[in-house]
């Protein structure tokens, strides 16, 4: 038995050496390699990131620092718009993004920064760092009448029971112009529930259960049918295309996933006004 479980660890650490390095290669080829390391020294330390778990080790620091680089590289490509940017992160689970964001921009503009997270924990985290925070559902964001010129939303549509309400109430019933989405990466769309695929009969949350988990086409559709239009889209893949590494793909797909798509919405009602039954 013991002889099987160091055979076992043997084994997953040689996983997480492929996966650490299929990471480091694809930062390099997506150009997120600098702008991941510019955020390490604005935010040396994930260990807090989230409630559900710390982020110990090269591997679990090396895959989390390049989503945050990759979600950093879309509101990049926006917030030069606005002078005195206000921005509001759905779901912030530890205030590190607005640190990243003032971090990065504050020195030529006024930014103001609010995070919205249903758990405590997270909100007394981000206080904790000197940003304003709310506690409450993202579903009910809407109804605090917070103006913002851009929402950031991270990894939460997939776990919010009706997503397309959501999408729609921010749309019709705040003053943001801009919507910045992250999801996982998936080719065809899935419900999640995995604890109840597993069997597991632990007590979960909407921290660490997805529900919807939709193909990129599939949340392009939904964004535009609940009142948004796409301005940029772009795929994050945790595995490069050209070098050896891309032979790690395999082991993305099946273990956790392939990559992230994030979106770049604005507002536009084109399709959502057509819809009679909102």
């Amino acid at each position: 038995m013991l002889v099987n479980e160091k055979v076992k660890n043997r084994l997953r650490k040689c996983m997480e050496l492929v996966q650490i390095m299929s990471l480091e290669a694809t930062a390099r080829e997506q150009q997120l390699d600098e702008l991941a390391k510019k955020l390490q020294a604005l935010v040396p330390d994930l260990t807090d990131q989230y409630t559900s778990f710390k982020v110990k080790g090269r591997y679990l620091n090396t895959k989390v620092r390049n989503m945050h680089a990759f979600q950093i590289s879309l509101i990049d490509g926006i917030i030069n718009e606005f002078q005195e940017p206000i921005i509001v992160d759905i779901g912030d689970s530890s205030g590190t993004h607005l640190q990243y964001i003032a971090g990065l921009y504050s020195q030529n503009k006024n930014i103001k920064c609010l995070s919205v997270n249903l758990d405590p924990k997270a909100v007394d985290r981000i206080k904790k760092k000197g940003f304003g925070a709310i506690h409450t559902r993202a579903e009910d964001l809407h109804k605090h009448k917070i103006y913002a010129n851009i929402f950031i939303c991270f990894e939460v549509l997939e776990h919010l029971i009706d997503p397309c309400r959501f999408l729609y109430d921010l749309s019709s019933k705040t003053d943001a112009t801009y919507l910045i989405v992250t999801v996982p990466y998936l080719k065809n769309s899935r419900v999640g529930l995995h604890h109840i695929r597993a069997g597991r009969e632990d007590y979960v949350n909407a921290e660490n259960t997805h529900i919807l988990e939709l193909s990129a086409e599939d949340w392009k559709l939904l964004a535009i049918h609940a009142g948004w239009t796409v301005v940029e889209d772009r795929i994050y893949l945790q595995y490069p295309k050209k070098s050896i590494w891309r032979l790690a793909k395999p082991i993305w797909k099946k273990y956790d996933f392939e990559g992230f798509y994030g979106l770049i919405l604005k507002k536009d009602s084109t399709w959502s006004s057509r819809y009679a039954d909102w």
